[in-house]
């Protein structure tokens, strides 16, 4: 290990985290956990993404980074299902956990994940993240003071470096929240995040509202890009070991409310290209040293936590759309790239994004459904003709 991997995973750390934090925070407490419980669950899910970085990075001697599921947790903060109970919230994020397990050791799931077309996963994904990426608008109707100078500051950041924009962000944000006169600096009681354990409850509602798109997201957005650009910097690990070892970090954190923990994909590639290090074989440390780091700041996720529920109105919500401007931007392009699946796609982007549901399924799993029956018959529409064409002839 040199310089150049401590330095990388620094910053891999910082941006990773402080990148998407608020958009976890939001999520949580939009399906009903206290501070408390939020508080715990940014920690753990900090920790497990952690821990499980430098456990698989060691391991496979590869730069395999992981991540905590920010389209999972911009996928909380959209949905409506805020009363069945933390309990079965919880019960639902181990089922995703234990689902991704079984993709990673039962081959069958694994692929039926992998077949689900990118364009309708991603446009799944846009539909879900478009409630968050209006919210700073309105937020700077509704709240100028707040809003306006995290959009501004994000905006002018993008210009010169997309990686520190969302980090520029956070910096406009905090000091915005500590100059508004709105804000008022909560009592710490203590400067390290306390766990907090909630029994789970296993619903069968909670399972198809939040565990199923949970795995759907997690697996079509992030674990399975992962490994394709771990793939794309020369480095072949076995995917189904990675699924399960993620999986079974999700499974056991979760009890302390933290959200799946997945491959990365951004913040790996950070790792893993040349800038990490000069030589392939040692890129790994990056890794490892991100890990690491973001055991250490999880550890400060009750301060987090306080001062983020004690901030004004839009300020979180405003911090959380910025944060997924590119993702959205990037989910919507690859949505409506391909004229094969458009009309399936924006089938699939419009349904979720109302927020309707259908069978009890939830607007993400219900846009899927509707999108893959659209592109079933345009599929078997063409198949037609090439046949009646083939005949002609």
């Amino acid at each position: 290990m040199n310089s150049q991997n401590l330095i990388t995973g620094c910053v891999v750390a910082l941006v990773g985290f402080f990148s998407s934090f608020a958009i976890v925070l939001h999520g949580l407490v939009n399906v009903g956990a206290s501070s408390e419980q939020a508080a715990s669950g940014l920690m753990m899910a900090s920790v497990a993404m952690g821990i499980s970085g430098v456990v698989l990075s060691l391991w496979k001697k590869q730069p395999i980074s992981c991540a905590w599921s920010t389209p999972g947790a911009a996928f909380l903060a959209t949905t409506g299902l805020v009363d069945v109970g933390m309990g079965a919230v919880v019960g639902a994020f181990i089922f995703a956990g234990l689902l991704t397990v079984i993709a990673g050791l039962w081959k069958p799931l694994g692929k039926l994940a992998a077949a689900i077309p990118a364009a309708l996963a991603q446009a799944m994904l846009a539909g879900v993240l478009f409630a968050l990426c209006i919210v700073p608008f309105k937020g700077m109707v509704d709240a100028p003071l707040i809003a306006i100078p995290i959009v501004l500051v994000w905006f002018v950041a993008s210009r010169i470096s997309r990686l520190y924009a969302v980090p520029a962000a956070v910096v406009a944000a905090v000091i915005t929240v500590l100059m508004s006169p709105q804000f008022s600096m909560p009592e710490i009681p203590s400067m390290l995040a306390s766990p907090v354990w909630v029994k789970p409850v296993f619903s069968w509602q909670a399972i198809a509202v939040i565990g199923v798109p949970f795995f759907i997201i997690s697996m079509a957005t992030q674990n399975i890009p992962g490994v394709a650009i771990l793939k794309s910097y020369g480095y072949t690990p076995k995917p189904g070991p990675l699924f399960a070892s993620v999986g079974l970090a999700s499974a056991l954190s979760a009890p302390l409310v933290a959200i799946s923990t997945c491959v990365a994909a951004i913040t790996l590639a950070m790792c893993a290209n040349e800038e990490s290090h000069p030589d392939p074989h040692k890129r790994y440390w990056s890794a490892v040293v991100a890990g690491i780091a973001y055991c250490v700041l999880g550890l400060f996720a009750g301060v987090i936590a306080l001062i983020a529920a004690a901030a004004p109105a839009f300020a979180v919500a405003t911090l959380a759309g910025v944060a997924l401007f590119g993702v959205f931007s990037n989910a919507l392009s690859v949505a409506l790239e391909s004229t094969t699946y458009r009309e399936a796609s924006a089938i699939t982007f419009l349904v979720t994004a109302s927020g309707v549901s259908m069978f009890g399924l939830g607007a993400a799993v219900t846009g899927l459904l509707a999108g893959c029956i659209i592109q079933l018959i345009a599929n078997r529409r063409t198949q037609n003709k090439a046949s009646s064409q083939g005949a002609a002839k």
